[in-house]
């Protein structure tokens, strides 16, 4: 006892080395146990002393649905059980791995924007085969590691661009002419994969679309082509493109290329992962709940989602239908910022009017707010120390370099979004239901049975989307409860809390 009170890291180190590799193993296994428990158990203490010492602006308003502060506190317990369970779990899983790391970028091509890549081409710097072989390239040196491509057309890609290259050397029409009707010409890009793409397997990750060749472009597809761009591939998504990861049983898993053993997002994760990689200058996303943003943000990447009805969602899949097409939209994705607005100009085809693209913005005049979580929920983990850190850093540099005092927030109701988001897509009576959905539209698929055969790996859907199928189905029933009516009015004034 003497001994252990007065070294115990050397005690400890002693009885470490006298294990064997088994037991070594299950010694940092529960030891990760302990330690994500006590984290957990810390940070239920903080929330608790916070609750009466919060001093942040909070926009309230009527409308709210009543749950007792003791069912939170269980909610809240139950959470941090399950957060350290599943530390452990995948601390299990993903013990002894270590991520693979890319081969370096030799080739100077695959770090150009795309605009910059355009105008070489035009102006005969480079030439379009020059750079889509470069791409192709890297595209084969990267996509055994991170399995982002799902399928391609470089044969095709590559003819194509021999066909740009003579009409560039023929002179028929100069630059500027080049520059104004087909401002990306020469240039690849990528789509993932649910935007059809002529020749190419349309799946959005459904195993039973797996054999399914889109007959003709997408509109967002065919609008590239128009300005000159040359499709190279499509790339990974989550089952039928509703979740935050990029996997599915007909393709596997999407990695990080900062990280192999992390996951890209979703659903447009394969697209942000390729753009993150140098695999493409840019390429197509679709988002409704994040399916642009969030790969954006995994990957270190740009992505924009434009105001629904400027870019049209014409030949993608899952079609969306009535109100449900207000929540879709299809945007940019790139590594570089300066790339956004001319490609957006571009998708936006004769929506563009809509827009103020060129029109100059004083970053003065702008209001600027942040929120650090969101309000509350006792089924959310709460964020990152590290993700607040970087929060914070942008909040003081805004102040330093530019004088400009960012207001924080707190939208309560914004706990409730999981239950608001489930009620205003169960609001939508003219689309198809997510189980629906994942059989085709050709009835629906037993969830519950379906589980089963998960279990027993049988089932050909991922858990993710199962899970989604029996969210669907409780929300459901619920329909007819008092408080249905209650979240769809919670959204309103949400939406009027943001816009004030």
């Amino acid at each position: 006892m003497v001994m252990c009170s007065v070294e115990p890291p050397k005690i400890r180190h002693l009885l470490y080395n006298a294990l064997s590799p088994q037991g070594k193993d299950c010694c940092i296994v529960w030891h990760m146990a302990v330690r994500q428990l006590k984290l957990s158990m810390e940070r239920l203490r903080s929330h608790l002393q916070q609750q009466n010492t919060r001093t942040y602006e909070v926009i309230e308003t009527p409308v709210t649905v009543d749950r007792m502060w003791w069912t939170n506190l269980i909610l809240r317990s139950l959470r941090l059980i399950l957060d350290a369970i599943s530390s452990v779990i995948f601390g299990i899983m993903y013990y002894g791995d270590s991520p693979t790391v890319l081969p370096p970028i030799t080739n100077l091509i695959l770090l150009e924007s795309a605009t910059a890549l355009a105008t070489k081409i035009r102006n005969k710097k480079l030439t379009s085969e020059e750079v889509v072989k470069s791409f192709i390239a890297r595209i084969k040196e990267i996509n055994p590691i991170l399995n982002c491509v799902v399928d391609s057309r470089f044969d095709e890609a590559l003819e194509e661009a021999k066909t740009v290259d003579k009409l560039i050397q023929s002179n028929s029409m100069d630059e500027k002419t080049l520059e104004e009707t087909k401002p990306f010409l020469g240039v690849p890009f990528t789509t993932k994969d649910c935007f059809a793409v002529k020749g190419l397997r349309q799946t959005a990750g459904l195993w039973c679309r797996k054999n399914m060749i889109a007959e003709e472009d997408a509109d967002s597809v065919r609008i590239m082509r128009e300005a000159g761009a040359i499709p190279l591939c499509v790339t990974n998504v989550s089952e039928l493109c509703m979740w935050w990861e990029s996997s599915n049983t007909i393709y596997g898993r999407t990695n990080n290329p900062y990280h192999t053993c992390r996951i890209v997002g979703g659903s447009s994760g394969g697209e942000g992962c390729i753009q993150s990689a140098c695999g493409s200058p840019f390429g197509i996303g679709s988002d409704i709940g994040g399916s642009i943003r969030m790969p954006a943000f995994f990957n270190g990447i740009f992505g924009h989602k434009p105001t629904y009805g400027i870019v049209s969602n014409l030949g993608q899949e899952p079609k969306a239908s009535g109100e449900a097409m207000n929540f879709l939209v299809t945007g940019p994705m790139c590594r570089y910022v300066k790339d956004l607005t001319p490609l957006l100009k571009i998708l936006a085809a004769s929506n563009v009017h809509m827009l103020k693209l060129d029109q100059k913005v004083d970053v003065q005049n702008l209001r600027y707010f942040y929120i650090e979580d969101d309000g509350g929920s006792p089924l959310v983990t709460p964020v990152h120390s590290e993700l607040r850190v970087a929060q914070k850093k942008i909040v003081t540099h805004l102040e330093k370099a530019y004088g400009i005092k960012a207001k924080k927030i707190t939208l309560t109701k914004l706990k409730e979004a999981v239950p608001i988001y489930f009620a205003k897509l169960a609001s939508v009576e003219e689309a198809h239901t997510f189980c629906q959905e994942l059989a085709l539209k050709k009835g629906e698929i037993n969830v519950w049975m379906e589980l089963i055969k998960w279990c027993v790996r049988l089932s050909k859907h991922t858990l993710p989307g199962l899970l989604l199928g029996v969210l669907e189905k409780l929300n459901n029933y619920k329909k007819n409860s008092s408080a249905y009516p209650k979240l769809l009015t919670m959204c309103a004034d949400l939406r009027s809390e943001i816009k004030v």
